[in-house]
């Protein structure tokens, strides 16, 4: 049986610049649950979390990146990086379709995005919210999107 990549796909799912470590553990453990290849951190390091129940962080690759440009330079070949961050040029989510191969980023609440991560997204995308939500919450909004949606080839 011969299987086509280019159907497959996968997704990962990380933050800049954290705030909190415990986002990071609830974040991982959505991530799980919910299908990802891969989590990653660019900035920050992550720490053992209480909040990592399922201990994702040892049951798919973990990978973190001292700054965005090295990050950057290992996206996996074929991926497309979507930044989560409220601009005017961000689509919304709810028209949003989501690539085959897809790698996930996400800023801390008080920052977001850098400018860089910013510039360098293939697609942004937002959501409809009142408010500013906590990072976990929202990276976990985008991959519930995600896998209610399905993918498309591009």
């Amino acid at each position: 049986m011969k299987v086509d990549n280019l159907e497959q796909g996968f997704f990962g799912i990380g933050i800049q610049n954290g705030k909190t470590p415990e986002n990071l553990g609830v974040l991982w453990r959505t991530a799980q649950n919910l299908g990802a290849s891969f989590i990653f951190t660019i900035g920050n390091r992550y720490a053992k979390q209480a909040s990592d129940t399922h201990k994702a962080v040892g049951a798919m690759p973990y990978f973190h990146y001292d700054t965005f440009d090295d990050f950057y330079k290992h996206l996996p070949k074929g991926a497309l990086l979507i930044g989560v961050e409220l601009t005017d040029d961000a689509e919304a989510l709810e028209k949003f379709k989501h690539p085959r191969r897809g790698v996930y980023l996400l800023g801390a609440e008080d920052h977001g995005l850098s400018k860089q991560a910013i510039e360098k997204s293939h697609k942004l995308v937002k959501f409809s919210s009142a408010l500013s939500l906590n990072v976990s919450v929202a990276g976990s909004i985008v991959m519930y999107d995600r896998n209610t949606k399905g993918t498309v080839i591009y």
